[in-house]
């Protein structure tokens, strides 16, 4: 049994090890109907936005980022096409081919959402997309890391259709009935632009720092307001089909969305700066994959051995995480 146990430990650290550099990161975001100006005005700004942040902040290069809004005139020298079905398609025939084993890629949805005969759609121009639809787009990609974030109305019910394992899945609602409007885009959004998602003050934001971020915001901003909150967020990971509001990664949804980040701006500086620098941030990025991995295989390991490797390698993480910090001349915790 140990020496099963230790050998499968060895398999999960040699597929998570190989270098940062090999790892690219793409993004789709797309931008539904409108409806209204003030909808137009507030898709775009937080498209935009966001595209900025992951390119700038987050080291995402701009070939690898691609806009799809509902008018290209309206920004055409930063929209990239129209989102209705024919340019989604063509966007994701684009990710299949660019996108290799080892990327990562992350598609953004803002827009209003609804369900039909229990199918749940993105309301674009033309005929709507289902879920279902954009599971079959997602299917085609060959990329190791997945992440789909809708943060629009009737949202829910995507997970249910999406769900698969490799795969993140954030939603803004709970189920289709949730039909208002949704605060949370603004809030994911902030997430990536500002600093107050980075709870673990390594610089970088996870899926899961963004969930939290925005879930957490989306709440106090109900409560300022004294309204009764009509948006819940979920989160899933772990394939399961079943969204979590607050995911906990070493008992559910959560470990793979935590090891989720848009990390190229760490290994662009280090490649800049020392090569002692360098070989931190891919310890640090190696590290990671190893513990995302060792969380999978939690429920088939013995709790000892599992408890025990994962104190070893977040040690070894915290300690590499300082030395970051003390090279770019942070102060250490």
């Amino acid at each position: 049994m140990r020496r099963a146990l230790t050998a499968a430990l060895c398999l999960a650290a040699a597929a998570a090890a190989s270098p940062a550099a090999a790892q690219t990161d793409h993004v789709l975001v797309i931008a539904g109907v409108s409806g209204e100006p003030r909808f137009a005005e507030a898709f775009h700004r937080w498209a935009t936005s966001f595209i900025d942040a992951v390119r700038d902040r987050h080291g995402v290069p701009a070939a690898n980022i691609t806009y799809l809004a509902e008018r290209p005139a309206q920004d055409a020298a930063r929209i990239h096409g129209r989102s209705d079905r024919a340019g989604i398609e063509a966007a994701f025939q684009r990710l299949a081919q660019s996108a290799g084993p080892e990327d990562r890629v992350l598609v953004v949805l803002f827009g209003h959402g609804s369900e039909q005969d229990g199918e749940p759609r993105l309301n674009i121009p033309g005929p709507d997309l289902t879920a279902s639809d954009f599971a079959r787009l997602l299917g085609t990609l060959r990329a190791r890391e997945v992440g789909l974030v809708h943060t629009g109305s009737a949202s829910g019910g995507w997970i249910g259709k999406l769900s698969a394992p490799g795969r993140v899945v954030l939603t803004a609602t709970r189920s289709g009935f949730e039909q208002n409007e949704t605060i949370f885009p603004e809030h994911f959004v902030a997430a990536y632009t500002g600093d107050g998602a980075d709870t673990d003050k390594d610089g970088r934001i996870s899926l899961l720092e963004a969930f939290a971020y925005a879930t957490h915001e989306v709440e106090r901003a109900y409560k300022e307001r004294n309204l009764l909150q009509s948006e819940h967020a979920l989160l899933d990971d772990d394939g399961d089909g079943k969204g979590s509001p607050a995911p906990d990664p070493d008992a559910g949804d959560g470990a793979l969305a935590r090891a989720f980040v848009l990390a190229g701006s760490a290994v662009r500086a280090a490649a800049a700066a020392t090569p002692e620098l360098r070989a931190l941030y891919e310890t640090r990025e190696r590290l990671e994959r190893q513990i995302s991995a060792l969380r999978a295989r939690r429920a088939s390991m013995d709790s000892v051995a599992y408890e025990t490797e994962l104190e070893r390698l977040l040690v070894e993480l915290a300690e590499t995480n300082q030395q970051i910090r003390r090279l770019e001349g942070g102060r250490e915790p």
